[in-house]
């Protein structure tokens, strides 16, 4: 899918709850001033499609990271956890390698990551630590080092002001479109921009799982101030969704702030728009996963606290029985609260109220009559709508509204269903 394509996608969705000034504008990860990107083919991945990525952010730049909470984790992200606390924040550019995750490769996954990033580093006029690395693909596969190593003079030859959108295909392992989009608001009597660009499809259930997801901005913040802003808006974007429950080795997020200094006052703004284009790729995440049909959204009201609301919501998006139920156009209520039930979160089953789109299932704990036909037939057009393009009927996101309490915590989270061919592409993955 063309970056056009996933731009018009987002202003379909955009156009329905823009987030204050913040408008959606075609450019991706390079569509903030002084950001460069490129994609090209090295070689890594037996199928031929491009697999080496390079973004470069201005001098200036300071940049935030989120990475996977596993235990068994690829080299890479101990690699940019250290750089960016030894540094403060600091780091220049990332370079993305897709095809090997490099990860539970003893000794040689570290060496193989810092000879990359010096190498770069050296093309690059930077020091190595301002050079980060992350890895996707085949866990236990290291990197082919000379194929890499030989990508690098046309993978610096290629950087572009334009290059977002190679970028963006690059990065891709079993996804089936890019994932990429761009904002833009006037703060402080000029224009400001963010853009982004992720991958993922399978393995999807962060804690920050083959994820990867980088941000740009074009306004100058103090790194402590950027990191807190990111660590907000992945609670709420990649922490927030899920396909099938299995977090990954390589989980990352790094979103780099570069430009002229932007005014304490309008960094409630900014942030707002970080989160925007945090769940803006974080739902597309959801929707390209493995098999899937439709984009499953769980919006909980009523409960203690936000937190507590987000994981009632994912509860209910990561549940094997109703990702089966809307994938077979079910309106299994049952389904939807059992799995609110197990959330680990406190709330009376007797406040409990649901809606399936327009069609309210449950009220005060009790079921309601309601026309299950007409409830299956939602779920058959939100399968048949557009990509990304907001909540069904015309679109292909199925709502889901459960009340459970009194409370002020609100949270979403999102999914999607669960079809035989998710089976089917795991199940052949490595062979």
């Amino acid at each position: 899918m063309s970056s056009q394509c996933c731009f018009a996608h987002f202003a379909v969705v955009f156009s329905a709850s823009a987030p204050g000034p913040w408008q959606p504008i075609p450019g991706g990860v390079t569509a903030p001033a002084g950001f460069l990107a490129a994609g090209i083919t090295a070689g890594l991945k037996p199928s031929g499609n491009p697999d080496l990525s390079l973004l470069l952010a201005p001098e200036d730049a300071v940049c935030a990271g989120s990475f996977t909470t596993s235990l068994v984790r690829a080299a890479c992200v101990d690699l940019c956890a250290s750089r960016l606390q030894a540094s403060g924040g600091r780091a220049r550019a990332v370079l993305t390698n897709s095809g090997q995750a490099n990860a539970c490769t003893g000794e040689r996954g570290l060496a193989d990551s810092l000879t990359a990033t010096a190498a770069l580093a050296e093309r690059l006029g930077l020091e190595p630590e301002q050079v980060l690395i992350c890895s996707t693909g085949v866990i236990g596969v290291p990197i082919p080092m000379d194929t890499l190593l030989a990508g690098l003079d046309p993978l610096v030859a290629a950087l572009s002001a334009e290059g977002g959108e190679a970028a963006a295909r690059a990065i891709l392992t079993t996804d089936l479109v890019e994932k990429q989009i761009a904002l833009e608001a006037s703060l402080g009597g000029r224009p400001v921009r963010i853009g982004g660009m992720a991958k993922g499809s399978g393995m999807i259930h962060p804690d920050m799982a083959t994820m990867l997801g980088y941000l740009s901005c074009d306004a100058g913040v103090p790194a402590e101030v950027w990191q807190a802003m990111v660590s907000r808006a992945v609670a709420r974007s990649f922490n927030a969704i899920t396909v099938d429950g299995d977090t990954s080795t390589n989980d990352t997020f790094l979103a780099f702030a570069g430009g002229e200094p932007l005014a304490e006052e309008h960094w409630q703004a900014l942030e707002q728009g970080v989160t925007a284009v945090a769940q803006h790729l974080a739902r597309a995440i959801a929707r390209d996963g493995e098999g899937a049909t439709c984009l499953i959204e769980v919006r909980v009201e009523g409960a203690a606290d936000e937190a507590g609301a987000r994981a009632i919501a994912r509860t209910v998006c990561g549940s094997s029985l109703v990702k089966c139920a809307v994938h077979g156009r079910d309106p299994n209520w049952g389904r939807i609260v059992a799995a609110a039930g197990r959330a680990g979160v406190p709330f009376d089953p007797e406040a409990v109220a649901l809606w399936l789109g327009e069609h309210q299932l449950m009220e005060r704990g009790q079921p309601l009559a309601f026309d299950r036909p007409a409830a299956s037939t939602y779920l058959r057009a939100c399968a048949a709508g557009s990509y990304l393009g907001g909540l069904g009927p015309v679109g292909d996101t199925v709502m889901i509204r459960l009340l459970v309490g009194a409370g002020p915590g609100a949270g979403t989270a999102w999914g999607c269903d669960l079809s035989d061919q998710y089976v089917r592409i795991n199940a052949d993955y490595t062979t």
